[in-house]
């Protein structure tokens, strides 16, 4: 027996399996709904009805202040989600770009455990705009990744009984579990914003996204998908100040072996070139970690967000050509990646390999992962060993055990091991973590580790309360206890950190924070930071919030000062702006400085925009301005791009780059 399956033999008894009570019988249709919004057909008058949703937040357990109703139907090649929402107060919905967070209007969600384990999940959230959201679940609810993207279609109306929404998921859009008399695990969810509730049919939950206590969707007769492959093509062509012009092309490919599994090919992919990474204040020694753009890595990212990184693929520069396979047989979980690409400090290419097998165990999991980058003829990466586990269904445990190899012999090992209470309304953990003194070194070639050469221990609680009183709509304490010493028994740091958070009726909301820290570096420092903040409607879209930190950082007196807003001027036109004023004293380095971004959208549909993003840092001269007409013809994909930019897109660096103009074309097929 290998070793992922003897662990799993040994922690079987103590995985929490799923207790729900709640299923739904699928109805085959010969007829396909009309995705309009409106749920008229007569073919919805065949369909599996769900109601009686339950609260998650903010009274759990009870039953939902207003009516849904959802129906279920399902054909060759499609499942078909509606909703019929009623409710006396009129919908909040703001929120028009795709993928932004819908939880911050009123919204519907739909939960789909496709291979029904009870620990992963795709989720698809239309707000009453239509605007749609998808992303992936993994770790039963403790990893949520919306960067995730696929094909899919919805829409929504107003009617005289609150608003309805219409959807329709492609089997071909997600991998699932093919065959006849199938189960698939699922949910229908639901927030209203204006009371600040969330609800689900299946629950009560522990979790919002806790796959595991979903319901099941019994009886699908599927087929794998008709069609099998998606290929991405995209071309650029850029005009810039005194540079010659540059034309570029890639391709991603990708073609379903099996509905579960699928492989992945690309040749010099999308960089995302015209979207620039927001300037950020930086106030510790430490690398700040940026988000992934390019559609070549974020399918199944969610796999490798260990605490112990030790896949970050922005490592992976200028990839030149790439292939990847994906997917689930079983209980395994598979996930292999090999790209070759030129590191940006480097003139020769490099081959990155990387690879993970994870094993689910009841709603537990256990896995390794390898990650290496070859250069030169020189190894530099990880193997490890983590695992996910449920003992309960609020107790559970995080660990990982990982061996580095590079340029050194020792201080090569770490590991760490994070035993957690999570419930609705609190969190308690503790956490002990050992980095070798030449872990990060081994490691960063290919992932993402800040600081090493520490024994660390670590503790947070934290608690909600919901009061729902006349003044006080909810408050949040939070407390978190650090401490570190090097491999040699030197103090390196302590860290203590206390906040609490008050929702009041009125939707303002007040923050209070402070923090003591020790940090042992060319000299022992004592740096403390007081922050208040101020917001005003801060759970939704169009809101206002004001900060004001103050406090000492490495033998520097600092304040820094924060605006933040966002304003919709007409139903598709929004506004955002962020402000961050940074003085040091003293400030030999001129690191004080001036932040300034603005994000404007003008929706003329919802596959056609105009994205204007401008930003300012007055500490490295940075003036970057971009302005994107996009219009999707074959969304969320298949699109032409018309756009300027002055100044770099790149992170931290001067605006020394001309004025730029950018056409790309993606096409579908």
């Amino acid at each position: 027996m290998n070793i992922l399956g003897l662990i799993g033999l040994v922690l079987l008894p103590l995985s929490a399996p799923s207790d729900s009570l709640y299923s739904i019988s699928a109805i085959y249709t010969a007829s396909a709904p009309s995705i309009d919004g409106v749920v008229n057909d007569s073919v919805w008058t065949q369909a599996a009805v769900v109601t009686s949703f339950i609260q998650y937040e903010p009274q759990r357990g009870q039953p939902s202040a207003a009516p849904t109703r959802a129906y279920l139907l399902y054909d060759e090649a499609t499942l078909y989600v509606a909703f019929q929402l009623s409710d006396t107060l009129p919908p909040t919905a703001q929120l028009t770009r795709r993928d932004a967070d819908l939880l911050n209007d009123d919204c519907v969600i739909l939960v789909l455990d496709s291979f029904n384990d009870h620990q992963s999940a795709y989720y698809f959230m239309v707000n009453a705009l239509g605007t749609q959201t998808d992303g992936r679940i993994a770790n039963d609810g403790r990893t949520v990744d919306p960067t995730w993207d696929t094909t899919w279609q919805a829409a929504a109306t107003r009617t005289a009984e609150g608003w309805s929404v219409e959807m329709a998921i492609p089997f071909s859009s997600i991998k699932y579990s093919a065959g006849e008399n199938r189960t698939w695990g699922i949910n229908l969810g639901r927030s209203r914003r204006q009371t600040l509730e969330l609800s689900f049919w299946a629950g009560p939950l522990d979790n919002a996204f806790r796959v595991s206590q979903g319901g099941s969707l019994t009886g699908l007769n599927v087929a794998p998908p008709a069609q099998r492959h998606q290929g991405i093509l995209y071309g650029l062509s850029r005009i810039q100040q005194d540079e010659k012009n540059q034309w570029d092309a890639g391709v991603d490919f990708s073609y379903a072996v099996t509905p579960e599994i699928s492989a992945y090919a690309t040749v010099n992919p999308d960089f995302a070139t015209i979207e620039a990474d927001q300037e950020q204040i930086n106030l510790t020694r430490f690398e700040l970690s940026l988000p992934e753009k390019r559609p070549f890595f974020l399918e199944g990212a969610e796999l490798f967000r260990q605490r112990i990184r030790t896949f970050y693929s922005r490592r992976i520069s200028d990839i030149t050509a790439g292939g990847r396979v994906l997917g689930k047989t079983g209980p395994w979980t598979l996930a292999f990646l090999g790209t070759r690409a030129k590191p940006t400090d480097e003139t020769d290419e490099a081959f990155y390999g990387v690879g993970r097998i994870q094993r689910d165990v009841g709603s537990s999991n256990v896995a390794v992962s390898v990650a290496n980058r070859s250069l030169e003829g020189q190894q530099q990466g990880s193997a490890g060993l983590d695992a996910t586990l449920f003992f309960t269904r609020s107790l559970g445990m995080t660990a990982q055990l990982v061996q580095s190899w590079g340029s050194h012999d020792s201080g090569a090992w770490a590991y760490f091991i994070r035993p957690a209470l999570d419930t609705p309304l609190w969190h308690f953990h503790v956490r002990y973590t050992n980095l070798g003194e030449h872990f990060r070194e081994h490691v960063n070639a290919v992932g993402f580790v800040r600081d090493d050469d520490r024994r660390e221990l670590d503790s947070a609680l934290e608690r909600i309360f919901w009061i729902r009183g006349r003044t006080f709509e909810r408050i949040a304490y939070d407390s978190n206890y650090n401490i570190y010493w090097s491999q040699q028994d030197t103090l390196r740091s302590w860290q203590i950190d206390q906040s609490i958070e008050i929702e009041l009726r009125n939707r303002f909301s007040i923050e209070v924070a402070h923090r003591e820290e020790f940090k042992r570096f060319e000299k022992d420092f004592r740096n403390r930071q007081t922050t208040l903040e101020i917001g005003y409607n801060t759970r939704a879209f169009q809101s206002v919030q004001l900060g004001y930190e103050f406090g000492r950082n490495f033998d520097a007196d600092f304040q820094l000062w924060s605006v933040a807003g966002a304003y919709k001027v007409t139903p598709k036109l929004s506004i955002e702006y962020e402000l961050q004023r940074l003085t040091l004293d003293p400030d030999p380095d001129e690191a004080s400085t001036w932040i300034h971004v603005v994000r404007i959208d003008q929706f003329f549909t919802r596959d056609l925009f105009l994205r204007v993003f401008l930003q300012t840092n007055s500490a490295i001269d940075r003036r970057n301005v971009q302005a994107a007409f996009v219009y999707r013809y074959r969304p969320p994909f298949g699109a032409i791009q018309l756009a300027y930019q002055r100044g770099t897109a790149a992170f931290g660096e001067r605006s020394d780059q001309g004025d730029t103009l950018f056409l790309k074309l993606t096409g579908v097929f």
